[in-house]
């Protein structure tokens, strides 16, 4: 073998060693690089074999406060989220994650400005979703996290509640607090921008381990200013909403201020016109007015009469007309002399009250209706007061109301302006003597108004005696004498024949000036009612559920008013109801006209002459004398009805 040989060889073996080195040196940097990028970042998921949504769950946003909101009407609104860290990893900035699309489209990582746009346009089938982790040492509020739902898309529901406190003055990461609430749910696309497209001067970028001071100044209407002492970590960020164009403007609504923006009024039902509404409510007393200060955009005035027999002139040419007002001049508005905690309810006791009937069914009924829901928490404010009917009905009102009644007249006359935070001007009435369980706004009925009288009262029965009960007492009847009108000529004759079929029978005139409790009391002890049409009937609202109340009905075409005013409520109120119809030879007007006039052979034609017509010839013109031998199976079905069940 030459040396020159041997010598080459060991030449190559050098060479080949140095490569070996080098490559070696270049493989051990590329690990302790890898090894570097692992360890400080341990939350990427470029490498992660996870789901991308089990990768995103670990990444949520844990504190976001919301600084700013766009007031732009137009289809775009940006708006700015301040990121603030958490206690943890004080030093590490928060990164943003894209899940890889169905594009492909390559995932973008940006520490500095997101956008966060709306927009009203198609949705779109990309699967985009985000998130973020941020660090913070201040224990401040998390607000929020944004959740993906099934779809890619993401509901959001942000609430941020942030009250200025004295004590605790603004530092680095302790912000003064303005009181915001704010609450959404949208179909969300995440759209990540890169910085060099996206950076906003008024909010500078955030590196990393940087804290910049940043002056906030007011963004919305209400919100204050924050001071260039107020100390953030702040990132801007940007997401592309999509939203409906019908969202988009729910959006809006909820950016705007705290105002009930509904109709002050209600004038669309047939018996009354209503007014409700809340906020810095003031009763001007001599003006008879409410004062509501809203935005001056809702500025509004109506004139309501408060008693609910709309439509008829005379009836409602004795109730005060109330003027409702909504103004955006807080500084022109009344001044309050007394301020109440409690909402107000106004109404009327003139009308056609004093007549027990109009009593309860304008005025009692829908008072019970309207404010059973506050729980004796409510001022009652009323027009056109009688010292008596407030004696009369004062168990009633103080069962309704822990407050004494204010009355509006008096009140003015002392030039008072009462404050509330709500005020409701008008009841809500439904038929006469009837609560609609549908059609009330907390889903009372008749029963429940029943009841509450019976508890008011103290009245102690709420079922009847039984036929074979095994007491022996007998079933008690009241019949109800009228004084003026539509007299029962043969009352005696009536009350024998009741008596042989087996009632025990009570007679009572009822007057306007007996005391609501003596005449509940008297009607509760009775198990069945027996009476004439007319007001005193109205007396069985204290009978107990399951008695039987008799109607007779005088001649002349009545039977559909005596079955709304007196029939369907008795159903209503859950007692057996019987209607006697009388026939021409009992009524008195027999005497006074021909056998050939109309009103006996078209009574009905004479109502198209008005209800003063009718009630001056049909009701209050005629009395009555009961065929007893036809009236007998009335009194045998109102005993049957109370048979042991």
């Amino acid at each position: 073998m030459k040396p020159g040989g041997s010598s080459g060889r060991l030449h190559a073996l050098r060479f080949e060693s140095q490569r070996f080195r080098l490559l070696t040196i270049v493989v051990g940097c590329f690990l302790i690089s890898l090894t570097f990028l692992l360890s400080s970042r341990p939350d990427a998921t470029v490498f992660s074999t996870l789901n991308p949504r089990e990768s995103l769950e670990d990444a949520r946003m844990p504190a976001m406060k919301m600084l700013h909101r766009s007031s732009s009407a137009g289809l775009t609104r940006d708006f700015h989220v301040d990121i603030l860290p958490q206690q943890g990893d004080r030093d590490t900035h928060a990164h943003l994650q894209q899940s890889v699309d169905q594009t492909a489209e390559k995932t973008e990582w940006v520490k500095d400005t997101v956008i966060i746009q709306e927009v009203a346009g198609e949705r779109s089938e990309e699967a985009e979703e985000a998130a973020e982790r941020v660090a913070a040492d201040s224990g401040d509020e998390a607000a929020p996290a944004v959740v993906a739902d099934e779809d890619n898309a993401v509901k959001t529901t942000a609430t941020v509640a942030t009250t200025a406190r004295p004590d605790q003055p603004c530092t680095h990461h302790t912000l003064a607090r303005s009181q915001i609430i704010a609450e959404f749910q949208l179909p969300l696309k995440f759209n990540f921008l890169k910085r060099k497209n996206r950076v906003s001067s008024s909010f500078p970028v955030v590196e990393e381990k940087k804290k910049q001071q940043l002056p906030v100044k007011l963004q919305d209407a209400g919100e204050p200013a924050r001071t260039p002492e107020q100390t953030v970590t702040s990132l801007q960020l940007n997401f592309e909403i999509w939203a409906p164009t019908n969202v988009a403007d729910n959006v809006r609504a909820m950016n705007a201020d705290s105002v009930d923006r509904r109709p002050l009024c209600d004038f669309s039902d047939f018996r009354t016109d209503i007014c409700d509404f809340s906020g810095d409510v003031r009763m001007a007393a001599n003006t008879s007015e409410f004062v509501v200060v809203v935005d001056p955009a809702a500025v509004a005035s109506h004139k309501v009469r408060p008693y609910p027999r709309k439509g008829d002139a005379t009836c409602m040419g004795r109730v005060t007309e109330i003027t409702v007002r909504a103004t955006g001049d807080a500084a022109g508005a009344p001044r309050c002399t007394r301020a109440h905690g409690v909402p107000a309810v106004a109404f009327s006791i003139g009308g056609y009250t004093g007549n027990i009937f109009h009593d309860f069914s304008d005025v009692i009924v829908p008072l019970y209706n309207t404010v059973q829901r506050y729980r004796g928490g409510v001022q009652l404010v009323m027009a056109n007061v009688a010292s008596w009917w407030l004696v009369k009905y004062d168990k009633l009102l103080r069962e309704l109301s822990r407050h004494a009644p204010i009355d509006l007249a008096k009140a003015g006359a002392a030039g008072e302006v009462h404050c509330f935070p709500h005020a409701v001007v008008s009841l809500r009435a439904h038929r006469e003597l009837i609560i609609e369980r549908e059609r009330s706004l907390d889903g009372l009925a008749t029963p429940d108004f029943t009841r509450f009288l019976r508890r008011a009262l103290s009245l102690p029965r709420d079922a009847p005696t039984r036929l074979g009960d095994g007491t022996g007492r007998r079933p008690r009847l009241l019949v109800i004498s009228r004084g003026r009108t539509r007299l029962l000529l043969n009352l005696d004759a009536v009350v024998r024949a009741a008596e042989e079929v087996g009632f025990e029978v009570v007679v009572n005139e009822s007057d306007v000036g007996n005391s609501i409790e003596q005449v509940g009391k008297l009607i509760n002890s009775c198990d069945a009612l027996l009476g004439v049409h007319g007001a005193g009937l109205t007396n069985m609202m204290f009978l107990p559920p399951g008695a039987t109340m008799v109607q007779v009905v005088p001649w002349g075409g009545l039977q559909w008013i005596a079955r709304m005013d007196y029939g369907e409520p008795a159903a209503a109120m859950g007692l057996n109801y019987i209607q006697y119809e009388i026939a021409v030879a009992e009524s008195s007007l027999k005497d006074k006209y021909p056998a050939g006039d109309e009103i006996f052979t078209n009574p009905t034609g004479l109502h198209k002459r008005g209800f003063a017509f009718m009630k001056q010839t049909l009701m209050d013109g005629q009395d009555i004398t009961i065929d007893v031998t036809r009236f007998r199976p009335v009194l045998q079905q109102a005993l049957h009805n109370l048979a042991a069940k």
